[in-house]
């Protein structure tokens, strides 16, 4: 059986845009704050268009524009060096907002469906990364009081993004093998 995102409503494009953060991109041609107030008559164009976006599976190019700024990783890393920088890309309001509404559809689905695990802490409400580590915690604890052996192995990829170089010429992602 074929599978198709529902028809996001007015409403539903109403409540999205109000619980935007008030931040916008440069790209953006209508200042956040605006579109916060002017949201009961453009819900429906925005409507069409996310719709249109879903049924078609075609994002609008300009939804895929961002403009990206390097921010320093630490204060005591080499200005100079490239390698000092990760990249922040900035998308389009819009872009942000059909994210928004194409995200809640996906996690409304995964949880009907029982689709996602019980300790699944990332994209969720009330799911915190301090709820991952009470967890992690008490099982520990558990399992010491029992009188058993606890064992835990950590992967830092605190770091892993640092890895990634994004090509604005050709727009490929490649994979930096450089060892520190």
């Amino acid at each position: 059986m074929l599978r198709v995102f529902t028809k996001i409503t007015h409403a539903d494009v109403i409540a999205a845009v109000k619980n935007l953060p008030n931040k916008q991109c440069t790209s953006d041609p209508l200042p956040t704050w605006l579109l916060k107030q002017s949201v009961e008559p453009l819900a429906p164009f925005r409507c069409e268009l996310f719709n249109w976006t879903l049924e078609h599976g075609i994002v609008p190019s300009t939804f895929k524009y961002a403009y990206i700024t390097p921010i320093l990783k630490k204060s005591d890393l080499d200005p100079a060096d490239v390698r000092s920088y990760r990249p922040i890309s900035n998308l389009s309001v819009l872009s942000k907002l059909l994210e928004r509404l194409v995200s809640n559809q996906l996690l409304q689905y995964l949880k009907n469906n029982g689709l996602l695990p019980d300790l699944q802490s990332a994209y969720r409400v009330h799911h915190l990364t301090e709820t991952a580590l009470l967890k992690v915690l008490g099982d520990i604890l558990l399992a010491l009081d029992s009188g058993n052996v606890a064992l835990l192995t950590l992967l830092d990829l605190s770091a892993a993004f640092d890895m990634l170089c994004f090509c604005g010429v050709c727009g490929h992602h490649t994979v930096w093998m450089e060892r520190y």
